[in-house]
Formats: C-alpha cells, structure tokens, sequence
C-alpha cells in the first residue's frame, strides 16, 4: 500500500483545459500546488476558473482557484518554475508529437514531461526527441478529480527514478499511481475495460441481453466486488482451480472481434453517441443529463469514502 507522501507543492503546467484538464487542474490546486494552463481557446481559459471551482467543490475542497494562470500559448507559460507538464489535448498524434517538440525545448532539464494519452503510447509520442528519458504517460481516468486511480506509463526511454518520483507526486496529492512498466497500448486500465466492453457490445449485439440488464450485471455482481477487491485478490478468496475450469469453457466462446462490433459502428453513424447528442443507447435531455451526472458523481464520492477509510488514497 503506498503510503502519503508530504512533498512541498510545486508548479505544474496543465496543457488543454477540456474536462479531463480541468480534473487534473483541480487535483494540483487541492494539493497546493500553483498551476498554469495553456489553451488556444480563449472563451476556454475565461470559463476555467469557474469550471475548477466547481471540481474543486465536489472533491469537497475550497474553490480557491486564486493558484490557477492561464496562457495562450506554451512559450508565455513561466517554465523556469514548472516541475511537471501534463499535456491533455485531443487524441491527434501529430499535435501530440509537435507539442512535446516544443515543450522539449522550453522546459527545465528536471522537469517531467508527460501525456494523459488515453490510446498513443509515449515513445511513439516522444519519437525522435533528444530528451525522452523524462517523458512518460500520466494517464487519468474521467473525472480526474475523482477517479483516484492514475497510470504512469513508462517507455524504453524513461528514467525508472524519474518515474517513481512522478508517481511519489501523485501519491501526496491523494492519488493512487500505478506504475506501467511497458508501453503498451491502452495500458492497464483501457486494456482491461476494452476487452468487458467488447464483450458486453457482442451480448447486446447478439439479442442475449439489453444494455439496461448489461448494466445491471455489471454493477450488481462482479462490478460490485470489484469495489472490495481487484479481479485478481477476488479469485485468491475464489480460487483459482475454479477460475481455471470455468476458464476452459467461457475462453473459447469469447468475442475475438479485432474491431468495433456493428451494433457500436452503427450508432456512431447515426450520431448515437450518448450525452454530446442526447442519445445513445438510452434516450436523453438536459434535465436527465443533469440528474444522471449528479447521481454518478455521488455514487463516486461514497466509493471515495470506502478506499479512504482503507488507507488506500
């Protein structure tokens, strides 16, 4: 169990003020620590301190946001003072990839250079820089500010030390680090959910179950132990011989698709994509968005509460 680091705050710079980099500016101001923010959009850095505030809030913090600066661009940010650059951009490998030119050239040599790619791995992201030991993924998982899980994701390249002291950082600012040894794609967590979520997609494509019964499943059996232990502490309380028989049944009748199943290919299509259009597999409007984000925020702060009361953020 990682224990709770009291390191002085430092600066960080938080690059992209979307809803992942508000989480991650959020979680730097809670810590202390002073934060300043590069975006291109304007009406972005005008709303960013309200947007903060109201992380801040719900992490049942103060919404002081008097730590938080905001630039234009990365050459007017103050990096003779900044400790860590986190880059939350959209997934687009070339902007990822001219960005990280840039900042190589504008940081500290100590500063730690990192990229909450949720898909590009960091050497293909840091791909010809001279100083790709100290890059590394940081991935967060949406809501930043909440979720306390975080992944620091190493390439060939990367400094192991640097790493574990990008990953000391995270633990005093109340996350739970994970340190990914191999760059591979999708890294621990997306891995591990893309292949339930394939899954899932091939029962509902298939007429076994709707999403609401999917859902169900999900929460109310394996998803609600999974609050109380990880898959694999699960089966050390199991066992493991029934794991490896039932192994020997499910596996082989398993979806092995290699790309999105038809039935997700199709509601992309027709612009079923969830909230951003108001429907996807469920029907939406603005007062049930409201009211579901509000009771999925909630049902996070209570799981906050059990992790906390463990000791393990």
């Amino acid at each position: 169990m990682p224990q709770r680091e009291h390191a002085t705050p430092g600066r960080a710079l938080v690059l992209g003020g979307g809803t992942m980099g508000v989480g991650i500016i959020a979680m730097f101001l809670a810590g202390g620590w002073k934060v300043d923010v590069v975006s291109r959009s304007a009406p972005t850095r005008d709303g960013l301190p309200s947007a903060t505030a109201r992380a801040l809030e719900a992490m049942g913090k103060s919404p002081d946001t008097s730590g938080l600066a905001t630039y234009a661009t990365l050459a007017e940010a103050p990096w003779s003072e900044i400790d860590i650059a986190v880059e939350t951009v959209t997934e687009d490998l070339a902007l990822k990839q001219k960005l990280f030119a840039e900042m190589e050239t504008l940081a500290r040599p100590d500063c730690a250079l990192t990229s909450n790619s949720s898909s590009f791995p960091i050497s293909a992201i840091g791909m010809g820089l001279k100083t790709q030991q100290r890059m590394m993924g940081l991935h967060f998982f949406m809501p930043a500010h909440l979720i306390p899980l975080v992944e620091v994701v190493r390439s060939v390249h990367t400094d192991v030390a640097l790493a574990e002291k990008v990953g000391a950082i995270m633990t005093a600012l109340g996350k739970r680090p994970v340190q990914v040894k191999k760059d591979v794609i999708g890294f621990l967590g997306n891995r591990i959910q893309a292949a339930l979520m394939r899954e899932a997609l091939w029962l509902i494509e298939q007429g076994v179950a709707s999403p609401e019964d999917i859902d169900a499943t999900v929460r109310l059996s394996f998803g609600f132990r999974y609050a109380a232990a990880g898959p694999i502490l699960q089966k050390e309380h199991s066992g493991w011989d029934t794991t490896c028989a039932v192994a020997k049944v499910i596996y082989p009748d398993l979806s092995n698709a290699d790309g999105p199943p038809p039935v997700l290919q199709r509601n992309v299509d027709e612009g079923r994509i969830g909230f951003k259009t108001k429907r996807g597999f469920f029907e939406w409007n603005d007062e049930s968005i409201a009211k579901e984000r509000a009771r999925y925020e909630r049902a996070l702060r209570k799981c906050l509460e059990i992790f906390r009361d463990e000791g393990i953020v």
